[in-house]
């Protein structure tokens, strides 16, 4: 907690010396709702010059809803929004912007084929974007004085997605943003990407920006922010300093409960008998893929759970991408049963019971403008042949199960799922898969970018299903998360195993040691 002494020593002083903290917006009593959801009811948030203040909440909790109201792409039912203590009213994006609020987005919405300075002027009425030499000395100032790591020459393609990022709040402030609202900003970065985008954010917050900040990783709201305001089931739960509100207390107010020991996860969900003398159910030798996989050797017992670690890039996803035939393999052999099988494409292991919930939702998992019941029947009416399609009723049968099996908050299985909240989406894609009745399920980063009390949802479903039997290879940027789920983890360094963990040797300090010095085995 030295960051959040550090805060209050620092308004300790500023109350000493006098000083009054600015107010610069203001929401007041805000209510949006959509055909049978009521996503705000009575809001209120408030946020100071040189702020950075959390929004918190699960999926589907009104964080995003809120956002949307005050950036103009929703229009509120009632309530106000008060800028430099005058009532504004929003009513699109451009009027945001023409009022100083600005968003950076998870998706990176700049274009990869221009240049840095073009994507820091394109769209703006500004002459300067008409003088190139104009245009480049200028975001060349811009990039200078916040430090960010770019040429305003180069190609914005050729940078980090962190410093994409980075550029895209660079736009904001150069179009003298007082309000920056970064959503999820780092839930694709690395630890060093991170600390260089936080070292951005205190830069601005000196500058008197008053910054949003929306993302699930608790650690970094606690190392960053001022302030946390937390939502749940569109109504705010309350606004606290951030040395008032210890991580346990956060994340009951998210749940609204108190929350055990996560520790306890595994015994709350029942032990899965996994029989180590048995032969194996899938088994890999010497596999390699054309994304750069070294050979390697895997395991899975029936009623197993375990995983792969390592840092990003190491090649974590492409293992499992390669088992279930998403990426082409080059070498090697796959088992089921001690009977050698071919998975060429994803179809192969498809009918011999894997099954997959790849690492990015958005690209690889749900199809957006298709309801909750058509992306949930998906994989197994692939299986089935689209040439036989499920009945209406049995489509809806299928769908109504899931969705009460795993709590899907949606209006209805003919919600388009791209409506639905991260959580509820990734709870889709697990609903698809579990419909094939699969023996082998391969979950990568399935808790990535949700809530708190989804991601523990998900965590019990994994080991339920283990202990009914079902194999599981569990894959989470969060090692916490690995510790709480697996009983042996893979340990990859640089595109190759480098080492297996299993009984005490599960512990933070033997990952990280295996991950730096590996096996001499595999340095071969």
């Amino acid at each position: 907690m030295r960051g959040a002494a550090q805060l209050t020593l620092r308004r300790v002083f500023l109350k000493e010396v006098g000083y009054q903290v600015k107010k610069i917006l203001e929401l007041k009593n805000i209510h949006k709702s959509f055909p049978g959801v009521l996503a705000l009811q009575g809001v209120d948030f408030s946020l100071n010059e040189g702020e950075i203040h959390a929004l918190m909440g699960e999926n589907g909790a009104g964080k995003s809803t809120l956002i949307k109201v005050l950036t103009g792409v929703y229009t509120k039912d009632e309530g106000q929004i008060i800028l430099d203590d005058k009532e504004v009213n929003i009513k699109s994006p451009q009027d945001a912007q023409h009022l100083g609020i600005s968003t950076v987005y998870q998706e990176i919405t700049l274009c990869p084929n221009l240049s840095v300075a073009e994507n820091m002027y394109i769209g703006r009425s500004d002459n300067i974007i008409q003088n190139w030499k104009q245009m480049n000395e200028g975001a060349e100032k811009i990039l200078t004085s916040l430090d960010i790591p770019a040429k305003a020459t180069q190609q914005l393609a050729s940078c980090s997605i962190a410093v994409q990022q980075m550029v895209a709040i660079a736009r904001a402030v150069d179009m003298e943003c007082k309000v920056l609202i970064l959503d999820e900003p780092t839930s694709s970065l690395d630890e060093q990407e991170v600390e260089k985008l936080f070292k951005l954010m205190r830069d601005l917050k000196q500058r008197g920006v008053g910054i949003i900040f929306v993302t699930h990783f608790l650690d970094q709201v606690y190392e960053v922010c001022d302030k946390i305001t937390v939502l749940r089931d569109g109504k705010l739960v309350g606004e606290y300093a951030i040395e008032n509100l210890p991580r346990v207390q956060l994340v009951s107010k998210m749940l609204g409960k108190e929350l055990d020991d996560l520790s306890d996860i595994k015994g709350e969900s029942g032990e899965s008998k996994v029989d180590e003398k048995a032969k194996p159910l899938f088994e890999t030798s010497g596999l390699a893929s054309d994304q750069g996989i070294k050979p390697f050797d895997f395991y899975i017992q029936k009623g197993e759970v375990n995983g792969f670690t390592g840092l990003l890039g190491s090649g974590r996803s492409e293992c499992v991408r390669a088992i279930f035939g998403a990426d082409k393999v080059i070498s090697g052999t796959v088992r089921k049963n001690g009977q050698e099988i071919k998975i060429n494409k994803p179809i192969d292991a498809m009918k011999n019971g894997i099954a997959y919930l790849p690492e990015d939702r958005k690209i690889d998992g749900i199809i957006g403008d298709l309801s909750v019941r058509e992306n949930i029947i998906l994989a197994l009416q692939v299986m089935k042949g689209f040439f036989k399609p499920f009945t209406k009723a049995e489509a809806n049968k299928f769908a109504d199960e899931y969705i009460k099996l795993l709590s899907i908050k949606t209006a209805s299985s003919d919600t388009p799922i791209k409506s639905l909240s991260g959580g509820n989406q990734q709870k889709c894609i697990i609903a698809r898969w579990l419909l094939t009745h699969p023996e082998y399920l391969i979950l990568d980063e399935p808790t990535r970018g949700i809530d708190v009390g989804t991601k523990i949802d998900i965590q019990k479903l994994v080991l339920k299903l283990a202990s009914e039997g079902m194999s599981i290879t569990f894959i989470s940027s969060e090692t916490d998360e690995m510790l709480r789920t697996c009983s042996r983890l893979v340990v990859m360094r640089d595109r190759k195993v480098v080492g297996e963990l299993r009984g005490d040797e599960l512990n933070q300090t033997m990952i990280m040691n295996t991950i730096a010095g590996g096996d001499s085995d595999a340095e071969e």
